[in-house]
């Protein structure tokens, strides 16, 4: 059978992810293959069959194992995909590493870095020389990944950065957290907020290289905010649910991104929210959740 379309997901066996795979499954045709993607054999043979047997599916949907924390393996993968495809179409880094206010943040570190960032860097450099013309390639972060909700000392980490320059950040943050000296040096307590701006400034460190060219082809690279989703992992750290979506809900806005015709150059690169990019300079550091974190 002719492959036509390529869509792979990470992080898709449930939540947003498993969304994503059902609604990329209902929009793509019959030729086109949607990769479902997790660490465990089991659920994401599961999740596989659920799909497929879905009423809106049209595509084929496979599952394959990744571990997102080894970053030989998204090279593997995306090397496998070359070769077995030419490339890929649709890829969607939505993997994260649940965490909770109880937790010890340092503690879980090494893990939710691990897979928000390491894997995000990976994802990047893999599958960005394998995206074909037209290609969508969006990783998922939220509107904390602006460059304001961090302490204004530590904005010249990411403004303006190469992907190496943001790989560096990160490790040193991962150094300031075991060394007990990062909120000493403005990092702050919750690991979400460096983290989702990281992953910002790697997309925008990327797309800044090849904007030109992709651009003159159709290709968009951006990271994407789905807006508050309603899961068991983020109800502990807001007070207010009043506006929270389904996980269903929330892939429509980006799926509707993916299956947009043409690219609108002012998403390019951009943390795009609902249709919209969100100016990289906004936001205003938390204090709200600080309070909840255990260190």
């Amino acid at each position: 059978m002719t492959t036509s379309r390529i869509a792979l997901v990470t992080g898709a066996n449930q939540g947003l992810g498993r969304a994503l795979v059902e609604g990329l499954a209902a929009r793509l045709g019959p030729d086109d293959l949607v990769l479902l993607t997790g660490r465990s054999q089991e659920r994401v043979s599961a999740a596989a069959r659920e799909v497929a047997a879905l009423p809106d599916t049209r595509s084929r949907v496979e599952g394959r194992i990744l571990d997102v924390t080894e970053t030989e393996a998204i090279a593997g993968l995306a090397d496998d995909l070359r070769a077995r495809y030419g490339g890929v179409d649709i890829v969607i880094s939505n993997a994260v590493a649940r965490l909770l206010p109880e937790e010890s943040q340092s503690a879980r570190a090494d893990e939710f870095i691990n897979v928000s960032n390491t894997a995000t860097h990976a994802i990047l450099r893999s599958f960005g020389p394998i995206l074909r013309p037209a290609g969508r390639l969006l990783v998922v972060a939220s509107s904390l990944g602006t460059l304001g909700h961090l302490d204004p000392r530590l904005h010249h980490l990411f403004d303006g950065a190469s992907l190496e320059q943001v790989e560096y950040a990160v490790e040193s943050w991962r150094g300031a957290i075991h060394h007990k000296t990062a909120e000493e040096a403005g990092w702050p307590r919750w690991l979400n907020v460096p983290s989702k701006v990281a992953q910002v400034a790697a997309v925008r460190a990327v797309a800044a290289e090849r904007r030109e060219h992709d651009l003159a082809n159709g290709t968009l690279i951006a990271s994407v905010c789905p807006g508050m989703i309603d899961t068991a992992t983020s109800r502990p750290w807001f007070s207010d649910f009043s506006g929270a979506q389904s996980p269903a809900d929330a892939a429509r806005a980006v799926l509707d991104l993916v299956f947009a015709d043409g690219v609108d150059p002012a998403l390019y690169g951009e943390l795009v929210r609902f249709g919209r990019a969100l100016p990289w300079h906004d936001g205003a550091p938390l204090t709200e959740q600080d309070g909840l974190l255990t260190p």
